[in-house]
């Protein structure tokens, strides 16, 4: 059975891309306009999963992530990590000496400030940079460029005028999760390395985060996240997610979380995952 994968953004995107790393038998690609429609599906439909980036070497975290998993409460199946690289993409004929304008997402613009400058391009903020490719391919124009992958330019049959044009290469990585609606967790190897998510909103009592973190402490588990956000329609409390070194069947982190769970209102794990073999060698 063909894997069915839901992703936010164009065909050529970086999450593209990234789907076809970590999904390499040719996966059923459902493009979604935004991140809240590729969640959605993914919550209907159990056979259908989501690749969605979560975090940015440069830019940060995506703003909508946490929100959007507390709402829709999908379970972390994985992770993944792609390094981006970001190419000067025309339509066959231009140069560099042709292009005015340069099409792409607001980060990829900010991540590729010295081609820009030294060119002396005008900016045009697109919704992603898979459809800068795409809007340049249709339009046809030598002046136009775009800053987007290389799978953009074999999608969009574009020419790379340049590439590796970013700031600062190689320092530029995105992490993706693989998410779906089923709670599955991978059979516990004390000798692995696992990685156990989890959100949670603190009762409203002085020293109440301090507490929860000694939670953690008195076992010795160590914490490679913490992360708070807010929560719609007030600014009293805040929501937090953690990633927590460890598998959710440990006996360690068993006792943990039940102490965790007496300082907090909501508390629910959102997946038990293998680390990724580029987080234990970076």
């Amino acid at each position: 059975m063909t894997q069915q994968i839901a992703i936010q953004g164009e065909a050529g995107s970086f999450s593209h891309m990234a789907t076809l790393k970590i999904f390499p038998n040719s996966p059923q690609i459902k493009f979604c306009a935004t991140f809240e429609e590729a969640f959605l599906l993914a919550t209907q439909k159990s056979e259908i999963n989501l690749v969605c980036p979560c975090e940015n070497t440069i830019a940060g975290r995506v703003p909508e992530f946490h929100s959007l998993l507390r709402r829709y409460s999908l379970q972390i199946y994985s992770e993944h990590f792609e390094k981006i690289s970001h190419n000067l993409l025309a339509v066959k004929g231009a140069t560099l000496d042709s292009i005015k304008n340069i099409h792409s997402h607001i980060h990829a613009l900010g991540q590729c400030r010295k081609v820009i400058l030294n060119h002396k391009l005008k900016e045009v903020i697109e919704s992603d940079t898979a459809y800068s490719a795409k809007y340049v391919s249709a339009k046809g124009d030598k002046t136009e460029a775009a800053i987007a992958s290389k799978l953009a330019a074999q999608t969009y049959g574009l020419q790379i005028l340049k590439s590796d044009v970013e700031d600062e290469p190689g320092a530029n990585v995105t992490r993706f999760l693989v998410m779906g609606k089923e709670s599955r967790h991978p059979e516990f190897i004390k000798e692995k390395y696992f990685i156990t998510s989890c959100i949670f909103q603190l009762k409203s009592i002085p020293s109440a985060l301090y507490k929860c973190l000694g939670s953690f402490s008195g076992y010795g588990i160590n914490l490679c996240r913490l992360e708070s956000f807010s929560l719609k329609n007030t600014f009293k409390q805040v929501a937090f997610y953690i990633e927590i070194e460890k598998h959710i069947e440990d006996h360690l982190l068993i006792k943990a979380l039940e102490e965790l769970n007496f300082h907090c209102e909501t508390m629910t794990i959102i997946g038990c995952y293998p680390a990724s073999s580029y987080r234990l060698n970076s």
